[in-house]
């Protein structure tokens, strides 16, 4: 019964983890953090994918090293934080893979002692009490596992792990399958789900017996394994014999030694003394069966031949300790496996060499080098010496070893027959006494790599100016191909097929702008449109007035006159009469407005006095609304005063009130008082008479602060007669300083400038503003880098208003990173600015990847990156590019962003007009400036050579077409850096706690999240803020925990130089305290005063209680309570499409089921009887119409369906009320937005996929936002949000990136990789909404600790360059080179593009490796006939460049359409039909997927039993003939690509290729020269180039890069270039365990049943982002179609009408979803 529950429960565990396999996010695992998460990986599984690499072969120990360091280095280099796990009981699953125990085995040792890594190995087993204790300790963010093991029974060893990972709350990631690229590791990520968790609470039992019933099976697997080697000898003599072996060689080398020697001589002497007792014990057994000796000796092979193979292999441990690697990388390969008793022999050797490295420990106090643990093992090197003494020397070949090798070898054996007692073992030579070959006979033993045929090194000259221009300067240094050469020859008879005849392939096509979707036709004048287009203008305007409160302002164009220098400055002498008139109307006009603001007030304030005196919060809330409405200084000042006579007397009253001994007051009354009184000294201090300033004195000395009356207003402060004992009554008990930092911290008024500026009317911008307007006057160049809602995106106004003002022509372009920002830039642009446009042109346009309007005939485009490059790079629009005067860069860290980050350094680098770039996140803003002023410095450059070309051509006459005002605006190079780091409001975060189901909230401390050592390493972070009464609370901490702290009286908050005897203390004075004690704590640390450092910070530190709840089920919890708290409205920030929408509606449902709860019994019933009534009153209303037809229309009858209409009237009107949704059961604001506007934003989603929910869940104040809504619908939310009607939203990162929704509180529901340092600061400064609110608060739910901690103290990431280039790119640019309207313009974009980019800045190296990139490009382009040898565009080059978002795609689909595989398959039904059969359409969308739909599923979710019931899953391979065509595609490239990575070897560090990467040991040294056996053996020094020496040891070679999938890791690594720059498409992908990985077939799966459904239950996928990559893969049939019309002039192409048909269904089906 045991046996089955337990393999039934195995058999659920990895059904579970298959079933969740598909689900899996193939996602970076390092997002931007400067360190990344807490991860683990798990050591076995580490080994395991390393060891099943196709490039290591079996006994490889140095290479098999070399791929674990080269993986752990790119983890580190990547910020990667981790722990190293090794499970005790993970090793009995080795026993049956001897060789691999003393890898496993030096492995740990090698990294505990090579390596800083922290390594694990005090873990029993995954379900120990001291793992769960380790992981609620260390709390990693996930755990890299692999998915399969060598056998079945390590893989339910790794099952076990992922399911205890899960329950434990601690994500899995699979080892199989990850793909790194400069920046990130993209990999499986299968998230701790809380069903997963579930499983192993529900299993607990079952499990822990299933997993003590694995590990015994496996100590059986022990037993059986050892039998046949070491007989009747236990585990623990193996372990004595081996203690033993060691003891005595300490006593033959007492001085110590090198690890390879010593387990050398001791593995050697323990296998020869093992196999003799194992000859012995066989003998016995045999003498006790009577059986023939003599047949047995021949069975086995004799204790001599023993010793032979053991000299062999202390000669190749001598080799070793001799040879350095770039010798032994020379070694030939020896194909001949080992005889099969020779192989037992070395398999019991390797049990040796494991027993003898667990006793490593007894060397403790003897001196051993254990540097070369990595390097224990050669086997292809003991083959090659075995295969020269058994075959070579034994034909006559006698080489000498050498003086050195001969003398250490004696040395080794001489050691081994010491070791061994109990018999001789022989001389040290000859080597060979026995006559038995070791290898079986091979009749190819030497694998001969000089015969592989690699490609023929050189590049195809290309003739260009451009190419010189930029790889001139190394031309001369490298290989090219003569004009004769066949590869050379052959170009010029590239044959296209015969069906292709009348296709124009070098037709220039209609580009990315052309083909977008346009919104509306700007030409027509059809009524329909024109209504539309008028619908839009008006919904445009009301949705930006919703983003913003401004009123619009209508342009007027002014002629700019140039300056003067010598004009002064003063002018005061010559002002005009009409300027006098105008101050005087100002004037006027200012008197007047006063006068009225005076009448309203005294309206007003009798109402106002008395709500304060009812209620003085209400009150005092009514008096700051109307002094937000007023202007008047005058006015303001009479209604504080009002305000501070009512606080007064309210406190006074308070104050009396209490009970004797009662000592609580309800400061809030006190914070009111201190607000009036702060705001009159503050503001309006010209007003203020004596009696005022006697009032306030009074106000203060109630409030117990005696000093600061005294200091306002000396004279016997007003002699009050307040005795001591009334004192007491009235004070609030503490000193004036700590009162207002403690209690009105947010209230404190900020240092704003007074003096207004004469260019922005609106409002007073503060310094770092004007700074700002001073860059936007004077033409130049800024990044700007201001916290979230600072203010900065005001300069952008500022420069487009600039811009509108100078002319019709000049352009604006304002990049935004995602649509949903296009679209509130773009209504914003045009709810502030209306001007009167010549005919055809209009202010506003947009244009983006779906769609646009008005984009080239406005003056204000907005517009996301890849839309502008597309404009930029487009040959025939360079003309509109000339307009461009400035461009807004928005977002600009999104340079450093994970998709699409190149597009903004290309656009970046091709403006040559002057650009703001806006952040609010980069740590390096200092390397960003500098770069993009070496570019501002090219361009500079390159307009004076323009503008001389010009000017030359004019001279000769020739009228240069050259648009007429480009270098009119004389623009400046200069590139400035504005940074401001202040936020207007204070952030306060919150931990939320579940007890008892309830939420609880900690406040936590941002000083709690940092340790004494991150201080003393990198200081407090620079955003680390803390709120006043932080700081308050920071002070009193460090005052309790150091009781002779020198520095307690000075730093004390009354006694603080910048707040002595201040009336009203400042934002920035507190700053300045806060610095104060920032900088007193670091001194603690470094003055050696740590410990008390450790007790505040640790006392700082809240405790909140982690729950096993399902947080899920929590959530309408929290924003409950939140609403109780005030705290809404906010936004839940949640990081999985389906938990946003999921939480959104569970919010929903809660307050449903709470009307439900609280409804009347009866309420339903009488809504039903209503209903009922309702419809026959229609029928009667209906019936009486047609009596009133009928009959001649009596007065009488007409009085009854006057009461019919009556009655359906006020029947209708109470059902309404029945079904109303009641305020307290929702969270929407039905005050904030009337019923016509609400019901028209919710027409605007009637038709949309999610336009129903989401209406559904704004009518109770809720909504969601993400990357798969439309436009429309995002549009309701943020609409909603910002008018006040919604006031929860759930929402994805799309709102970090700029989206306007500020809010009271942002609440962080959900850990995620993507919550990281960079988007915390993003999303987490929504908080607090400027003008509204003082204080923001962000909330944690759900998040553990130690990432609360780290995102608190966390930098944001430096910006790094990506690979800048591709082939798509390079055709892009030659494209613009050769067919640009502008020759010389376009020209220098092209050379700016490919000598900037961020990558290769102040990076020589890495330059020269992109110039040869390029030649590589141009060379693939000409053999493809993308090119000439001109560098000219030719063939399909329009198609790739078009399609260029798809590489390699693109190229391939190109490749196939050229070869007419096309042509073969698109044959109609019949001969002269315009229609294909269903099979045609599934074919080619067959093929279409492999293209453009690649989607891979993890290798191991093959193995499921699970039914699918609507689709495939699995992705079939391509027909026949288009694999065939694709297989020869990809060898040509990988010939090329290996000949260019040959070429560009020579850029290689050869230093660092020869040390190990993490541990850095070197294998550099001397070449052994005075052995003829070394240079015999290590001679193939032929065609190892281009790969890594460490993988040469293996017996790969350059024509290893021949090979489908070559590694990363082969590849020399210094040269920072690998196989994923080739444009290649393997039909087959293999994770790091040798296992295809299969496509998913979403695309085709869809095509055939049409369900959005089916994908989200069979191919697993969530139902987002199956819609957006169906429409992305729509929109690229629809872009093939469109483009192969343009090419082909014949009408009845069939593959022209299959891609048109096809593109209609699909286009069809999607719409119906």
């Amino acid at each position: 019964m045991g046996l089955e529950e337990d393999t039934m429960i195995l058999n659920k565990m990895s059904e579970l983890i298959l079933s969740e396999m598909p689900k899996a996010e193939y996602s970076s695992i390092f997002n931007d953090f400067v360190e990344s998460e807490f991860f683990l990986i798990d050591g076995d599984s580490l080994l395991v994918t390393c060891i099943c690499e196709k490039s290591l072969k079996k006994g490889q120990e140095l290479h098999f090293f070399y791929l674990v360091e080269r993986y752990l280095v790119d983890l580190i280099s990547k910020g990667g934080q981790f722990a190293i796990i090794f499970f005790k009981d993970a090793e009995y699953a080795y026993f049956n893979f001897p060789e691999l125990l003393s890898v496993r085995t030096a492995l740990i040792l090698h990294l505990q002692h090579n390596s800083t890594i922290d390594v694990r190995t005090q873990f029993s087993g995954c379900l120990s009490q001291e793992w769960e204790n380790f992981l609620e300790e260390s709390y990693p963010y996930f755990l890299i596992v692999a998915d399969e093991g060598l056998n079945q029974l390590q893989t339910h060893l790794f099952n076990f792990l992922i399911i205890q990972s899960w329950a434990m709350k601690v994500n899995a990631v699979l080892s199989s399958g990850q793909t790194p690229d400069i920046l990130r590791l993209y990999a499986y990520f299968m998230p701790s789900k809380y069903n997963n968790q579930m499983f192993l609470k529900q299993n607990k039992k079952k499990i822990e017996n299933a997993y003590k019933a694995l590990i015994e099976q496996l100590k059986e697997c022990r037993v059986s394994a050892f039998k046949p080697f070491f007989g009747n000898l236990r585990w623990n003599n193996m372990m004595e014999e081996a203690y033993e072996t060691i003891s005595l060689l300490k006593q033959l080398w007492p001085e110590g030694s090198d690890i390879r020697r010593v387990l050398c001589v001791t593995s050697c002497s323990l296998s020869l003394r093992m196999y003799h007792h194992f000859l012995e014990n066989r003998k016995k057994t045999i003498s006790d069966q009577k059986t023939n000796i003599q047949q047995v000796e021949k069975n086995c092979l004799s204790l001599q031949v023993m010793e032979d193979l053991c000299k062999l292999h202390c000669l190749s441990v001598v080799f070793r300790l001799h040879l350095p690697l770039s010798q032994r990388a020379c070694t030939r390969v020896i194909t001949s496996h080992w005889i099969k008793d020779i192989q037992t022999f070395l398999n019991m050797k390797n049990c040796c060499d494991y027993f003898i490295l667990n006793n490593i420990n007894i060397f403790e106090f003897w001196n051993l080098n254990l540097i070369h643990l990595c390097d224990l093992n050669d086997e292809l090197l003991l083959k090659n010496i075995a295969f020269y003494y058994e075959n070579e020397n034994d034909q006559g070949l006698h080489l000498n070893l050498g003086n050195a090798i001969m003398k250490d070898y004696e040395y080794l054996w001489n050691a081994v027959s010491e070791l061994v007692r109990e018999f001789d073992v022989g001389k040290p030579f000859p080597l060979r006494t026995t006559k038995l070959n070791f290898l079986k006979k091979n009749p190819l033993p030497i694998k001969d790599t000089s015969k592989e045929k690699m490609p023929n090194l050189g590049f195809i000259p290309v003739s260009s100016e451009l190419v010189d221009m930029f790889v001139g300067d190394i031309l001369k240094d490298l290989p090219f191909l003569k004009r004769d050469d066949p590869i050379v020859t052959s170009l010029a008879k590239h044959k296209e097929f015969d069906e292709l005849v009348h296709w124009h392939s070098h037709r220039p096509l209609s580009d990315d702008y052309d083909r977008t979707k346009c919104q509306y036709d700007e030409k027509s004048r059809d009524p329909y449109y024109l209504r539309n287009v008028q619908k839009y203008h008006v919904f445009q305007r009301f949705y930006g007035s919703s983003l913003e409160s401004v009123s619009s302002k209508i342009i007027v164009t002014q002629d700019v006159k140039p300056k003067k220098n010598s004009e002064p400055k003063s002018k005061k002498a010559n002002v005009t009469k009409a300027e006098i008139i105008a101050r005087e109307n100002k004037k006027r006009l200012f008197v007047k407005e006063e006068q009225k603001e005076e009448n309203k007030w005294n309206v007003l304030s009798y109402s106002i006095k008395e709500e304060m005196k009812e209620n003085l919060n209400s009150g005092i809330q009514s008096l700051e609304d109307f002094l937000k409405s007023c202007k008047s200084n005058l006015v303001k000042y009479q209604v504080e005063m009002v305000g501070l006579t009512a606080c007064l007397k309210a406190w006074k009253e308070h104050c009396r009130s209490q009970e004797e001994g009662e000592t609580t007051k309800d400061l809030s009354i006190a914070v009111q008082m201190m607000k009036r009184i702060h705001s009159l000294l503050e503001k309006y201090p010209e007003h203020l008479q004596e009696q005022d300033l006697q009032l306030i004195a009074r106000c203060l000395k109630y409030l117990g602060f005696d000093e600061l009356a005294g200091s306002l207003y000396p004279t016997q402060v007003a002699e009050d007669g307040i005795k001591e004992k009334k004192k007491k009554k009235y004070s609030v008990g503490i000193g004036p300083v700590r009162f207002q930092l403690q209690y009105m911290g947010h209230y404190l008024i900020r240092n704003e400038r007074k003096d207004p500026d004469p260019r922005v009317p609106d409002f007073i911008p503060d310094t770092w503003q004007r700074e700002l307007l001073d860059v936007v006057d004077n033409n130049e160049s800024a990044v700007i880098v201001a916290p979230t809602s600072s203010g900065k995106t005001y300069a952008s106004y500022y420069c487009m208003e600039k811009v509108l003002k100078e002319s019709n022509e000049g352009v604006v372009v304002y990049v935004a990173p995602t649509n949903a920002l296009v679209n509130q830039v773009a209504a914003t642009v045009q709810n502030r600015y209306t001007k009167n446009m010549p005919n055809g042109e209009c202010l506003c346009g947009v244009f983006t990847r779906e769609y646009r309007r008005d984009a080239l005939n406005c003056q204000v485009l907005i517009t996301v990156p890849a839309c502008l490059e597309i404009l930029l790079l487009a040959p025939h629009r360079q003309k509109w590019v000339k307009r461009i005067r400035y461009v807004i860069f928005d977002e600009v860290h999104c340079l450093g962003g994970e998709i699409g980050a190149e597009i903004w350094e290309h656009v970046l680098v091709m403006v040559r007009c002057p650009f703001l770039a806006l952040s609010a996140t980069i740590s390096n803003p200092e390397h960003l400036t500098e770069w993009l002023q070496s570019v501002k410095w090219y361009w500079k450059h390159a307009d004076s050579i323009i503008e001389e070309n010009i000017a030359s051509k004019r001279n000769v006459g020739n009228r240069a077409n050259f648009h007429k005002d480009y270098f009119q605006m004389k623009q400046s190079y200069k590139v400035r850096l504005v940074l401001y780091g202040e936020r207007y409001n204070d952030l306060e975060k919150h931990i939320c706690s579940v007890k008892h189901d309830d939420i609880y909230f900690d406040h936590f401390h941002p000083c709690a999240a940092l340790t004494t050592d991150h201080i003393e390493r990198y200081g407090f972070p620079c955003d680390l803020v803390l709120s006043p009464r932080e700081t308050i609370q920071l002070y009193d901490t460090m005052f309790e925990f150091w009781e002779g702290w020198p520095r307690a009286q000075e730093l004390c908050p009354e006694n603080f130089i910048h707040f002595k005897n201040k009336i009203v203390i400042k934002k920035m004075d507190a700053r300045k305290y806060e610095e104060s004690l920032k900088t007193e704590l670091t001194n603690w640390i470094k003055n050696g005063n740590v410990e008390e450092a450790k007790m505040v910070l640790r006392n700082l530190r809240s405790t909140p209680v982690s729950s096993s709840e399902n947080m899920i089920k929590m959530f309408p919890l929290l924003v409950e309570k939140l609403r109780k708290m005030e705290k809404l409205p906010a936004l839940f920030f949640l990081f999985k499409l389906g938990t946003v929408e999921q939480s959104a509606r569970a919010v929903s449902t809660f307050l449903k089921m709470k009307q439900e709860r609280e409804r009347p019994p009866k309420a339903d019933k009488e809504a039903h009887d209503m209903a009922n009534k309702l419809r026959k009153v229609k029928k009667s209303i209906e019936k009486q119409k047609i009596i009133d037809e009928k009959s001649q229309k009596k007065p009488r009858k007409v009085d009854k369906s006057l009461i019919y209409e009556a009655e359906h009237n006020n029947l209708l009107k109470n059902l309404e009320k029945n079904l109303e949704i009641p305020q307290e059961f929702s969270y929407a604001d039905q005050k904030a937005v009337d019923a016509e506007i609400l019901q028209m934003v919710f027409d605007r989603v009637k038709f949309t996929r999610k336009g129903a929910d989401l209406k559904a869940l704004a009518e109770r104040g809720i909504g969601y936002h993400h990357r798969c809504l439309n436009a429309k619908e995002k549009q309701l939310v943020e609409i909603l949000f910002r008018r006040g009607f919604i006031r929860v939203v759930t929402a994805t990162g799309t709102l970090a990136l700029g989206i306007n929704m500020p809010c009271k509180s942002v609440v962080f529901a959900q850990n995620s990789i993507y919550l990281d340092a960079l988007n915390y600061r993003q999303m987490s400064g929504r908080a607090g909404r400027r003008g509204q609110d003082l204080l923001g608060d962000v909330y944690f739910f759900d998040i553990p600790l130690p990432k609360i901690e780290k995102l608190i103290k966390s930098n944001v990431p430096k910006l790094r360059g990506q690979f800048p280039f591709s082939i798509s790119l390079v055709l892009r640019l030659m494209l613009l080179a050769s067919k640009g309207d502008d020759p010389e313009d376009a020209k220098a974009k092209v050379l700016s593009v490919l000598k900037h980019s961020l990558l290769s800045f102040k990076q020589p190296r890495i330059m020269e490796m992109l110039k040869l990139y390029f030649l590589f490009s141009l060379q693939f382009l000409v053999k493809e006939g993308y090119l000439d040898q001109e560098g000219n565009p030719m063939g399909f080059a329009g198609l790739a460049a078009h399609l260029h978002y798809h590489e390699p795609s693109n190229l391939v689909f190109v490749s196939f359409l050229v070869r007419g595989l096309f042509h073969n398959l698109c044959q109609p039904t019949q001969k002269g039909s315009k229609c294909f059969s269903q099979d045609v359409m599934e074919k080619l969308v067959l093929v279409l997927a492999n293209l453009f739909g690649r989607r891979y599923l993890p290798a191991k979710f093959q193995d499921t039993t699970v039914k699918f019931y609507q689709s495939k899953v699995f992705l079939e391979d391509l027909p026949e003939d288009f694999n065939a065509a694709l297989h020869e595609y990809n060898m040509q490239v990988t010939k090329d690509f290996a000949s260019f990575l040959q070429i560009v070897s020579k850029l290689a560090d050869m230093k660092q290729e020869y040390q190990l990467p993490l541990s850095k040991i070197n294998f550099t040294g001397e070449e052994c020269e005075d052995s003829q056996l070394v240079s015999h053996l290590m001679s193939c020094k032929e065609g190892r180039v281009a790969i890594s020496p460490f993988v040469c040891l293996s017996g790969n070679s350059d024509g290893d890069l021949l090979q489908p999938g070559t590694p990363k890791h082969v590849i020399l690594h210094t040269i920072g270039i690998n196989h994923s720059q080739a444009p290649l498409l393997w039909p087959e992908r293999f994770d790091g365990q040798g296992r295809r990985m299969p496509l998913n077939a979403y695309a085709l799966d869809f095509y055939k049943h049409g369900s959005l459904i089916g994908l989200v239950q069979d191919n697993r996928m969530n139902e987002g982002d199956a819609y957006e990559l169906l429409k992305d893969f729509s929109l690229t049939i629809q872009s093939i179609s469109v483009s192969l019309r343009e090419l082909c002039e014949n009408e009845e192409d069939n593959v022209v009408l299959a891609f048109e048909q096809l593109s209609k269904t699909f286009r069809e089906k999607l719409n119906k979803v």
